[in-house]
C-alpha cells in the first residue's frame, strides 16, 4: 500500500461473550487493514467497508449459538451492508450468526461427539474466483484451527442439493492430502461443509479460525490469505 493511502477500514463486531475479537482486530492490522471495534449495541458500522463477526460465545450461547446475537441492534446494519454488496466474514460464532439471520443457509447442530473440539483441521478450497476467496485456488489444502461445540452444519435434503448445485460450498474438511474422508470431518457436518459463501460472493462464513493463523510465529500463515482478501474487498 502506497505511503499516505488510507488503509481499508474493517469493522469487528464485539458481543457480550466474544472471545476472539482481539485476535481478529490484530489479524486485520497484520494484513494491512484498519481494524475498528464496533459494539453490538451500535446501529451503524462506523464507515467501514467490510465487516467481521468474530468467534466466541455471544450471550453465552444461550438458546443456541448465535441466536441471541442475531437480534442485536448492530445486526440490522450488518444485513444492510451485505444486501448492498458489502463484504462480510463470519468466523465460528460469526458463521452461526449468519445462519441465524438467513444470510447463509442451514443451521448448526452439536458436534457428533457432543463435545467441544479444539484442534487443527485440514480444509479443501472448493471455490475461487470471487473477492473473499481471491488469494486461494480451488483444490488448495489449508490447515487452520477449530474451537467449537456447535459446528455440525445441517440442512434439509433440498437445501443441501441447492447449496451443492449453486457452488455455495467454500471449504470442506479433508485429509491432509485433500481427500474427503469421514475421519477428517471433526464434527459430522453434512458433506463435510466447513464454510459457505452466498450467491453474490460477498458473504462468507466458516467454522475454522483464519485470524489465528496469520503469522508463522503462531503456527502458520494459512489464514492470512482469507484475512487479506477481506481487507482488499473493503
Amino acid at each position: 500500500m502506497s505511503a499516505g493511502r488510507r488503509r481499508p477500514r474493517v469493522a469487528v463486531v464485539i458481543f457480550p461473550g466474544s472471545n476472539c475479537d482481539r485476535d481478529t482486530l490484530v489479524a486485520v492490522e497484520e494484513v494491512g487493514g484498519e481494524a475498528v471495534p464496533v459494539w453490538h449495541q451500535d446501529v451503524n458500522l462506523a464507515g467501514c467497508g467490510a465487516v467481521i463477526l468474530p468467534g466466541g460465545f455471544s450471550y453465552g450461547d444461550y438458546l443456541r449459538a448465535g441466536a441471541m446475537a442475531a437480534h442485536s441492534p448492530v445486526m440490522a446494519a450488518v444485513r444492510r451492508h451485505a444486501e448492498e454488496g458489502g463484504p462480510v466474514l463470519g468466523i465460528c460464532n460469526g458463521f452461526q450468526m449468519l445462519l441465524e439471520i438467513g444470510l447463509l443457509p442451514g443451521a448448526m447442530l452439536m458436534n457428533r461427539t457432543l463435545r467441544f473440539i479444539c484442534r487443527d483441521v485440514h480444509l479443501r478450497v472448493e471455490r475461487d474466483g470471487m473477492p473473499l476467496l481471491g488469494h486461494l485456488r480451488r483444490g488448495q489444502v489449508l490447515r487452520l484451527p477449530i474451537a467449537h461445540k456447535e459446528g455440525n452444519w445441517f440442512a434439509p435434503p433440498e437445501v443441501v442439493r441447492e447449496v451443492e448445485s449453486a457452488g455455495a460450498v467454500a471449504l470442506r474438511y479433508c485429509a491432509p492430502d485433500g481427500r474427503l474422508d469421514d475421519g477428517a470431518n471433526p464434527n459430522g457436518a453434512l458433506n463435510a461443509i466447513a464454510g459457505l459463501v452466498n450467491a453474490a460472493g460477498n458473504v462468507l462464513g466458516l467454522m475454522p479460525h483464519p485470524e489465528r493463523r496469520v503469522r508463522s510465529l503462531v503456527g502458520g500463515e494459512d489464514g492470512a490469505a482469507l484475512m487479506r482478501a477481506l481487507v482488499e474487498a473493503a
